[in-house]
Parts: structure tokens; sequence; C-alpha cells
């Protein structure tokens, strides 16, 4: 089987590096791909980005593509599996009508309340003296989020109402985010740890992944600015078996019926970033693929054949496989470059990666390239060390070990990934009621 898979980051090359040890495959196509992908057996990174969508589907024609993969969600939110699928051509994810879950965080927020999701209440808007009038009402200070794709950079937190106007403006008004910012929501804040279940979809049913958890903050004991994601561990000890039972029936089954009764069954990862508050989990956020860096400990984890897993949810057949996971703990320490997630270097040579695997780790590459035989950075977050063990805290040890022989000018990484972080506020509405300011787009 020849196997497409879209993207060039950490995410993608824990996909290949699973879609590898199939049996069924032949060959993998790559498109960037990354330093990392370029290594793996039977690999090869073509010369096309992510968001060239026409290419793909002539590149996939003329190799005889049997399955295409996508990794990144702008190309999902873009229409890439539309367009796959009018060529006749097998990919695996969510339709663009679907990806609007990711993609418009106001069709989500008014998704959920629809079907009754457990979510913070929002109010939305695209106009601006509109969302001051409404801002004026509040007597707590809110979350702004840009309502499209902002690169992860689309939600603030501020900690006064001034700083919550003046998000909004830069919105709305300076256009600082461009179109992603056109429609922003502003909602109430949530109080409560923060956890990541994923799990595989075919329209109908779900299974769900072994639980993990990110530590979004640059800086050690959560402090420093957002970044994507500088680490994270799997299984999340907050979430019981009792607890994921009720994510799946008031969260990720009420999607995909609610999804499939509006015409749009969801086939792909849905990814439900949680917060578990005194009233129980609350979504904060849905994605339309898996996560990074939780991709690089989850699928670790899987012992099943990963091919014929994503076949099943694009067959409707999920029914008919039972993926079958490892009683471990995996953990993920991000290597970043210098100045991230602000400005940074690239180009700079990375040494040690070989005696680190050496070690037991896995690492996997997000933002590295290869010249001449020299492994170069190429991004912000550039390796993700991963290790595994019987428990969290073996894992950590472990992938730390990993970390220590791996030298780049200017690496930065925290040092306490997989230690239990404290409660704290991210974003969801006010104590106001969410209906009086309406979408006007």
């Amino acid at each position: 089987m020849n196997v497409l898979l879209v993207g060039g980051g950490g995410r993608e090359h824990a996909i290949a590096h699973k879609l590898s040890q199939s049996p069924s495959l032949d060959h993998l196509y790559v498109a960037p791909g990354n330093g990392g992908t370029a290594r793996l057996p039977k690999c090869e990174n073509v010369v096309i980005e992510a968001g060239q969508i026409d290419a793909l589907v002539a590149f996939a024609r003329k190799h005889i593509i049997d399955l295409t993969v996508v990794g990144p969600e702008a190309p999902l939110v873009a229409g890439i599996v539309d367009a796959f699928q009018a060529a006749g051509l097998r990919i695996f994810g969510p339709t663009r009508a679907a990806a609007q879950l990711e993609g418009s965080k106001a069709f989500s927020k008014q998704f959920m309340q629809r079907w009754n999701i457990p979510t913070g209440r929002a109010a939305i808007f695209d106009d601006f003296d509109a969302a001051m009038r409404y801002m004026r009402t509040l007597d707590q200070v809110p979350v702004v989020k840009a309502s499209g794709l902002a690169a992860g950079k689309g939600v603030i937190v501020p900690s006064t109402i001034e700083a919550a106007a003046n998000a909004v403006r830069a919105m709305l008004l300076d256009q600082r985010f461009g179109e992603a910012g056109a429609t922003v929501l502003i909602e109430e804040k949530l109080r409560g740890p923060e956890v990541s279940v994923l799990a595989f979809c075919d329209g109908r049913r779900c299974t769900i992944m072994p639980t993990a958890q990110d530590h979004k903050r640059l800086l050690d004991g959560d402090r420093g600015p957002n970044t994507g994601g500088m680490g994270a561990f799997s299984p999340s000890a907050l979430v019981t078996p009792e607890l994921l039972q009720e994510i799946e029936r008031t969260v990720l089954q009420p999607t995909l019926d609610g999804m499939a009764a509006e015409g749009v069954p969801y086939v792909g990862v849905l990814y439900a970033g949680l917060m578990l508050t005194a009233q129980g989990p609350r979504v904060l956020e849905f994605n339309c693929r898996l996560g990074d860096p939780e991709t690089q400990v989850l699928l670790p984890l899987l012992e099943s054949d990963l091919i014929e897993l994503l076949n099943a949810c694009i067959d409707g057949a999920l029914d008919r496989v039972q993926p079958i996971w490892r009683k471990e703990a995996a953990v993920t320490v991000v290597m970043a470059s210098e100045g991230y997630p602000d400005e940074y270097r690239s180009g700079l040579e990375i040494f040690g990666v070989d005696d680190a695997e050496a070690t037991g780790c896995t690492v996997y590459h997000a933002g590295t390239r290869l010249k001449d035989g020299r492994l170069l950075t190429s991004g912000g977050r550039v390796l993700a060390v991963t290790a595994t063990a019987p428990t969290v805290e073996q894992a950590a040890k472990r992938a730390y070990s990993g970390v220590q022989r791996i030298r780049f000018a200017g690496a930065q990484y925290r040092r306490d990934i997989g230690v239990a972080l404290p409660p704290r506020t991210q974003t969801r509405p006010s104590r106001k009621p969410a209906s009086r300011p309406r979408p006007t787009r």
C-alpha cells in the first residue's frame, strides 16, 4: 500500500513513524516532511507544502496513492478531504464542513449550544461597538478568542477588562489576526485543570485514545507565554474511568450525533480540549486532528496497526476494530529554539539525536531539515523527546535522560514535564447571559 502523509511537524513525524510499522505499507510519502521523516524506512519526503491541495491531489493520482492521511488543521479546514474525495481518492480526515469544529470557534460554540454539549457561555461579535457595549455589562474579566485559525495565538487571557477590550480592538479594528479575527468570541473564564481527550471517529461511533495532558506555557511552573506546547504526558491521573465515560456520553457521542443529524458526519480524529471544573468537564475547544505534542505520547502507546484503524474509520467500521493500547505511560519533552515563541534563529546544527535514541527514547522532529548530511534547526519547536515506562515519573526520567544528550545552540526546554500542574484559569464567558449579542456574519 502506498500512503501519502500531509504535513511536516512533530505530529507528522510521530504519525509517519507509526505508519512505517504497518505490515501493509509499501511506501510512505510525506509532504513536505522534515529531517526526521527523511530518515524513516520506506519513507520519502516530497517537496509539496500542506496547503497546496491541487498539487497533492495530482501527486496522489500520479503515484497511485491508496490512502492519504492529513496531519495539520489548515488543509482540513481548507477542504483537502473534499478535493480528494471529488477526485475519487481515499483520505482520512473530516470534510471542510466538519472541520468547522476547529476552523470556526463561532460555529463550534453555536453547535455546542444547539446540542447541549457542556461548555462555557460565550457571546459572538463582528462589530466592535456591539462588543464594547457587551463588555460594559460584565462583572468578570472574560477571555477573548479569534474565531478562525490563528496559528495558536488567537486566544487571549487578559487580566483586566481594559486588557480584554484592547484584545477585541486588536482583532476587530486593527485586524492583527487578519480574517481569523474578523469574528470574536467573548467567553467566561473557567477554572480547573485541563486535559485532552482524543478519539478516532467513523461518522457514527468513536473509540477513545488514552488521556493526555500538555504543557502550554514556555517556562517551568506553568509560567511564561503560551506556546504550541512544550511537552505532554499520558495518561492523565485526573481522568478516572468513570469520568472518561461521562466525557464520552456528554461530549464525544453527542458531537458525533449532532454532526450526523445536521448532515455532516464526522470522520477523522476528534480532539476535545477540556477543563475539569467544579461543575464537571467543559469543552474549551475542539480540534479536528491529532494534537501536537499529544500525538508524540499517544501513538507510541498504540500497539495496533494504524493503517487498519484509519481505514476502519473511513469505512464506517470502527465496530469491527478494537485498538490495543500499551498499559504504560509516556512523556514527551519539547526542545525549542532560543527566542521561541517569538523570533528565533534557524539553521543551527543539532548533535546527539542518535545518542538520545540509544537510551531508548524516540526523538520526533518538528522543526528540522537535512542539509549536506547535517541536521539543522528550521523551526521554533525543534524536537520532541519521548519515552515510555510503567509510570509517568519513570517515563519523564527517561525522556530527560535523552534530552540531556542533545545539543544545539540556545536550546530551551521545560524541566517539569509530567509534573501535575495546579488548576488554572482558561477560557469561557462571563456570568452574564450570552444570548443578547447576535452574530452578524
